[in-house]
């Protein structure tokens, strides 16, 4: 387990109980990723976290399939009566029994993979995808990579920082066509963000 996955689990309840509401760009995104999917669209959520963006999902007719890899927010979720998988998006099996889901929603949690591992993240998300169906994910905006203390949560945790340009470029190798990114979003500490939208390539036989 690494040292940013150990910080979340060491104070999840902590980081459930300071979570801020859904911030109106996210609202936006999943308002408008629900309209893209019509009602009953199944969407592989990558880092539930809290839980905070799945009850929007589902109040919005979404079906959401709630993963994490951290053991205390899954068990956290599924003391809330909601099912919960253990999941690396790195190395698990992403698949499921009903077949290929109609997007991915990645809030705020692909930006702790390294940078030369997103590439392969985003191509098993694409193998798991139906063709056109979407990819709506954010990350912080910035140079490098660093570790990070602030917030609820006590140990540091690692972060990668993208620009726009490179973004799309891995996601777009990736298997995901249509890519956009959205920078300058702006977050609760004075930091950005981008938000990167886009739907899986048409899978040649």
């Amino acid at each position: 387990m690494n040292e940013t996955v150990r910080a979340y689990d060491l104070d999840a309840r902590a980081y459930a109980v300071h979570a801020p509401p859904v911030p109106d760009a996210v609202r936006a995104d999943l308002e408008a990723l629900a309209a893209a999917t019509g009602e009953g669209a199944r969407v592989l959520e990558v880092g539930s976290g809290a839980g905070r963006d799945a009850l929007l999902m589902e109040q919005l007719g979404l079906a959401v399939r709630r993963t994490d890899v951290t053991p205390a927010f899954v068990d956290l979720l599924r003391g809330q009566g909601h099912t919960c998988d253990l999941l690396d998006p790195l190395t698990d099996d992403l698949a499921a029994p009903e077949g290929p889901y109609d997007a991915v929603w990645a809030n705020a949690s692909l930006l702790h993979v390294a940078r030369d591992d997103l590439g392969a993240v985003l191509a098993r998300l694409a193998a798991v995808t139906r063709p056109a169906g979407i990819l709506r994910m954010s990350v912080k905006e910035g140079d490098g990579d660093g570790w990070s203390t602030h917030g609820s949560i006590r140990l540091p945790r690692h972060f990668t920082y993208w620009r726009a340009g490179p973004l799309a470029q891995v996601a777009a190798a990736a298997g995901w066509s249509e890519v956009s990114v959205r920078s300058g979003i702006p977050g609760t500490r004075g930091e950005a963000w981008l938000a990167l939208s886009a739907r899986r390539g048409q899978v040649v036989a």
